[in-house]
């Protein structure tokens, strides 16, 4: 990055929400900090990547509780707005196997009420790359303006995008679609799950989508396959596998934020991330590949042993690649 700033920034926009978890009682939960956007901005402070993240703030007791959070995981708040909706509220459920479901209080709160306003200052000169998706940008009013956040970032930043569908949320798919692809176009980078693929293109393969998605413009696109591992594919490197890592899984909670997480951390610490290095990112061999991918299943993993989305460290993520 030829005359870049000292200190490079990712910059994660979207919703940040609190997750109300079984508490290990009929009756009683326990108020987690979460929201896929909110989660990814975590995960990549911990792994030592400075970070903003652009979200809707409540000034009511949940959103101060995702302020003191974001901040203590060393997550920069200077995008992030004061907003005078109520924070959004996800009742969580875990099934047998680790797997949550959502039951989602969203109505006119904070997340989706995005303006071009609110956004204008977004990125600055200091970012190479911005990462968006899930629900603030899909649902309506504020998703239009991400959208238009993400057309004019991209002179300047790699975008990258995870759909992570939520089909209570979103409609049909077949309503939601086009706009899920018109973000992937834009994207450099795109993660989504095997799960999400079956949801938006039933009948259709994963890789098959996946590889639908990469001629439409991104250099790189992702498809996370739960135990199994993941794919990835990209332009030079053609499609690469990568096993799972088995674990004892406590729960899948924020793994798959994890991935994005550790994805974009390793490709920020391989000089492949801003606009004058899309080229580059396009070019990637499957050796440096298989290496992204594999960090990212790892720190996927380790997430699945811990309660919640709790994403690791790069020390963590550290000691988990060398064993």
């Amino acid at each position: 990055m030829t005359g870049a700033p000292a200190k490079w920034w990712v910059t994660v926009v979207g919703e940040a929400l609190i997750d109300l978890v079984p508490a290990g009682r009929v009756g009683l939960f326990e108020a987690s900090p979460g929201g896929s956007p909110a989660n990814v901005a975590v995960g990549l402070a911990r792994l030592e990547v400075p970070v903003h993240l652009a979200a809707r703030l409540a000034d009511d007791v949940f959103g101060h509780q995702l302020r003191a959070h974001l901040a203590a995981n060393g997550v920069d708040l200077s995008f992030a707005v004061h907003a005078r909706e109520p924070t959004s509220l996800a009742i969580v459920s875990v099934d047998p196997h680790g797997g949550p479901a959502y039951d989602f209080r969203v109505q006119a709160t904070a997340d989706w009420q995005w303006s071009d306003t609110e956004l204008a200052g977004v990125p600055d000169e200091t970012v190479c790359a911005l990462h968006t998706g899930s629900l603030a940008a899909t649902l309506a009013p504020g998703a239009a303006a991400l959208l238009r956040l993400v057309e004019r970032a991209r002179c300047s930043a790699t975008i990258s995008y995870d759909p992570n569908v939520r089909p209570l949320l979103m409609g049909a798919p077949e309503e939601v679609r086009p706009h899920i692809e018109k973000l992937v176009a834009l994207a450099d980078v795109v993660k989504v799950s095997a799960e999400d693929l079956n949801w938006l293109a039933p009948g259709h393969a994963p890789a098959e989508v996946a590889a639908d998605w990469l001629a439409c413009g991104p250099a790189l696109v992702t498809v996370t396959l739960g135990a199994s591992g993941a794919l990835a594919m990209a332009r030079e490197a053609g499609t690469v596998w990568r096993p799972g890592r088995v674990v004892e899984v406590v729960d899948t909670v924020g793994a798959g934020d994890a991935f994005v997480s550790a994805l974009l951390a390793a490709l920020y610490d391989r000089d492949l991330l801003g606009a004058d290095q899309r080229e580059r990112l396009r070019l990637i061999d499957s050796t440096m590949l298989a290496e992204v991918i594999d960090q990212a299943i790892v720190a996927s993993a380790l997430t699945c042993t811990r309660r919640g989305a709790d994403p690791p460290t790069r020390a963590e993520l550290t000691t988990a690649l060398a064993a």
